[in-house]
């Protein structure tokens, strides 16, 4: 089992996950965070950290999607272990729905 990171990360990037993995299993795209399945060791401490509630399991109901989105940009963007400054406008975007559709980015 792993954990995955949906869209309610993209465009808020708050990043206290980040620093509480003991694995350094996140990679940072344009406007989101993911986590690469294969490294995850399911311990779990990321999930409360996030204030979105952005990090499910991966056995949650509709996170299929996300495991695959989650795999594919973990082996593309860079890995991430230091926290950053989430971006400057974030708060607008915390209870957008939709924002997959709206703002994601493949950074490529």
């Amino acid at each position: 089992m792993t954990y995955i990171v949906n869209d309610k990360c993209i465009k808020c990037k708050l990043m206290d996950c980040v620093e509480v993995c003991p694995v350094d299993c996140f990679y940072e795209g344009k406007n989101m965070l993911v986590i690469k399945p294969d490294e995850c060791i399911d311990c779990g401490v990321c999930e409360p950290e996030c204030p979105l509630d952005a990090i499910k399991s991966e056995t949650e109901e509709g996170s299929e999607k996300w495991l695959e989105i989650n795999k594919k940009y973990s082996e593309i963007w860079p890995n991430i272990s230091q926290k950053k400054e989430p971006p400057i406008d974030n708060e607008k975007y915390k209870n957008e729905k939709n924002k997959f559709e709206k703002y994601f980015k493949e950074n490529l």
